[in-house]
């Protein structure tokens, strides 16, 4: 429509001519929505609202004497209340790039009274202190012609040719540059443990196949040598199977014949022997009752009978034995039990002799000088 203007997003219309605006200024603020302006009568201008940037380069002095270039950059604005569009707009309407200009000067001059007031190591180290310094001073005196800083930032700070900010540095540096070196020393210390290691795996793998091909390699020869083995000492086991069996053979063979000399020739000696004893026995019983006889003169003469018949009793009992086959199972001892049980036999059949045959009576004859009395001999049965 004719006469109908709208302020963009980012402006404000400021319309002169007519009555006065907030405050007696000599223009309305128009904002966010349009108004009808009449042609002619009335004058239309816009301002904008839109964020503007401001740099600054100042050479400042610090309270230490130390002269450092800083260079910053503020980023303002006209304020959205009616107030700061009106200061805004009576100073910068028909130039505004003349914000920019101004801003600069008037955080220049704060910036240099504020470092002024600060050395060179809480420049360095406290930049946002600096800056919300800054801030803080300017604010002011910035609403006054209608903006608002949204931030300041402090870009660069240089000391020239002094070095001093350097030399300030240098002991960081040297302990950057020392922490770096032990870094690298402690990076490469562990890059040449981890080689070591990976070495010492390597070589234990390798020492741990060489075992096993070790083993596998004995194992194999051991087989080797047991398969190369075994049907000679199958065959030696089975000849001394055999010659333990020949062994035991002979061993029975030997007992076996010892055994027969035994019965063919200890055996038959042994009954010679005895039988001679059993002689040698009698003939000494013979003797002793011959000596008993001629002490007891009443029985002489039966006596002398006796005795002269006891050594043809032994001697049967004897012929017997000679041609015995007597199993003697205690040796000596065994034979003088035969022997002993002999006499006693003999000995036995003179008592009942003489307990059949009783006393002879006594005689008025004498004796005849063999010792058989008159009356004739006895014989047994």
């Amino acid at each position: 429509m004719f006469g109908y203007r709208v302020p963009s997003p980012d402006q404000a219309m400021l319309i002169s001519g007519g009555r006065r605006g907030h405050g007696g200024a000599p223009f309305r603020v128009v904002t966010g929505h349009g108004k009808f302006v009449l042609p002619v009568f009335r004058k239309v201008r816009f301002l904008t609202l839109g964020l503007c940037e401001a740099e600054v380069a100042e050479r400042c002095v610090t309270r230490q004497g130390i002269t450092l270039t800083v260079r910053a950059v503020i980023a303002f604005k006209v304020g959205n209340d009616t107030e700061s569009i009106v200061n805004a707009g009576q100073r910068f309407l028909s130039d505004q790039d003349q914000m920019s200009i101004l801003t600069g000067r008037i955080f220049a001059g704060h910036l240099r009274s504020i470092i002024g007031s600060m050395t060179v190591e809480e420049i360095v180290t406290e930049r946002q202190k600096l800056a919300t310094e800054v801030l803080e001073t300017s604010k002011t005196e910035m609403a006054k012609i209608g903006l608002i800083v949204d931030s300041l930032q402090i870009q660069s700070i240089d000391d020239g040719d002094t070095g001093y900010i350097e030399a300030m540095s240098a002991p960081h540096k040297a302990a950057i540059q020392r922490q770096a070196q032990i870094a690298q020393a402690q990076a490469t210390q562990a890059s040449v443990e981890a080689q070591q290691e990976a070495a010492r795996n390597q070589a234990e793998y390798s020492r741990q196949t060489a075992v096993v091909q070790a083993e596998y390699t004995a194992e194999v020869d051991r087989a080797q040598a047991h398969a190369a083995q075994a049907g000679p000492l199958a065959q030696a086991h089975a000849q001394q199977e055999v010659l333990a069996a020949q062994t035991e053979l002979a061993e029975r063979r030997a007992r076996l014949r010892q055994q027969e000399l035994v019965a063919e020739v200890v055996k038959p000696a042994e009954a010679e022997a005895e039988r001679i004893k059993l002689l040698a026995m009698a003939e000494a019983e013979r003797m002793k009752i011959q000596a008993e006889a001629a002490a007891s003169y009443d029985r002489v003469a039966l006596d002398r009978m006796l005795i002269d018949q006891l050594p043809q009793i032994v001697k049967e009992a004897s012929a017997g034995l000679a041609n015995a086959n007597v199993n003697v199972l205690n040796g000596t001892d065994g034979l003088g039990e035969i022997a002993a049980g002999l006499v006693g036999q003999g000995l036995t059949i003179l008592d009942s002799v003489r307990r059949n045959l009783g006393t002879p009576e006594k005689t008025d004859t004498a004796a005849s000088p063999n010792g058989q009395g008159p009356s004739g001999r006895v014989e047994i049965e």
